[in-house]
């Protein structure tokens, strides 16, 4: 009896040891597999996630590259606490295989970090650097936004529209002047207003900026480009019975009854063909500078809401789709 109770404690102690054998192996191996995949770092800008525009869009295309299990990711959200120049850091001392950053409006501090770590890859979206480790995303945004300025143009009573742009910046003057000389291309005659914020995060400002472009200037159709504070913006000018076009997501569901079509820029779709070809090329990119717009499919308009063409508006609209995407027309945009 003695014999066999010491042999079942040392079955059991053999099983215990095996079992914490197997367990710990098996926690190395799911580290080790977590290890492999690709880290991603993205920096976005001050107005951080929720603002159903362009953060939010960005942090979509990460979300999707995660879920098919390439890659691993972190972010941050420069604010009161946090630098930019801080965030960007952080993910290079930890030895991110990529850090992203979203706009000019982190581009200084971006370059500033990647100065220091030389080995670093760097991907910059909606602007360039000369650094050679910091490679680009730009969108031909003026593109979307001259078809924006068709629309506007198509569904104006008054003849007057508006540009409401968050901060003047090199982009956002890429969008205006799109809009503009989309709007002059079926409308020559049409007055534009010009409006920025000067502010991506302000909903209380929009408001106020838009009801004066309505209420003070005459607008009835404007096109908004400013983040947070456009959301502001898209609720008054429904209130004020009156059509908007929204930017960077179907913003459709802000404001149903004012909102004719959105400006989409697929910087989701970007951010993870770049993500995936930046795997694929063992953690380089193929070009340093990516240029994409409606040809590549990186730009566009959403379905139209709360306006009806005529077939003449709809052919008008098509072959002006065609012209653009064959460079047949070209936007003119002063640098």
């Amino acid at each position: 009896m003695k014999t066999n109770k010491y042999i079942r404690a040392g079955l059991a102690m053999i099983l215990s040891l095996t079992l914490l054998v197997l367990g710990a192996c098996s926690a190395n191996t799911k580290t080790t597999a977590t290890d492999t995949r690709t880290k991603v770092g993205i920096v976005l800008t001050e107005v951080g996630l929720g603002d159903r525009s362009f953060n939010d869009a960005a942090f979509d295309g990460l979300v999707q590259a995660r879920d098919e299990k390439s890659i691993v990711f972190d972010y941050r959200e420069p604010g009161a606490n946090l630098t930019a120049e801080a965030a960007f850091g952080e993910f290079a001392a930890d030895q991110f295989d990529l850090i992203i950053g979203l706009s000019d409006t982190v581009q200084a501090d971006m370059e500033k970090v990647a100065a220091k770590y030389p080995d670093q890859q760097f991907l910059l979206i909606d602007s360039k650097s000369e650094l050679s480790n910091i490679a680009s995303i730009s969108f031909r945004a003026e593109e979307g936004s001259y078809l924006a300025g068709v629309i506007a143009g198509m569904a104006t009573k008054e003849n007057h529209v508006g540009f409401l742009g968050g901060m003047e910046i090199p982009v956002l003057h890429n969008f205006e002047q799109g809009f503009e000389q989309g709007v002059h291309a079926v409308k020559p005659d049409a007055t534009v207003d010009v409006v920025y914020a000067g502010d991506f995060g302000n909903a209380d400002l929009g408001e106020q900026l838009a009801a004066q472009m309505i209420q003070e200037k005459g607008a009835d159709v404007i096109y908004v480009a400013a983040g947070l504070t456009g959301v502001g913006a898209l609720t008054e000018i429904q209130k004020l019975g009156k059509y908007a076009i929204g930017v960077d997501t179907d913003q459709f569901f802000l404001a149903e009854k004012a909102i004719l079509t959105s400006m989409l820029k697929n910087v989701d779709v970007s951010i993870y063909n770049a993500v995936n070809s930046f795997i694929q090329n063992n953690h380089a990119f193929p070009h340093k500078e990516i240029n994409e717009g409606l040809a590549e499919n990186a730009v566009g308009l959403t379905a139209l809401h709360n306006i009806t063409l005529s077939d003449e508006q709809k052919q008008t609209f098509d072959d002006l789709i065609k012209q653009i995407s064959s460079g047949q027309i070209k936007i003119t945009l002063d640098q």
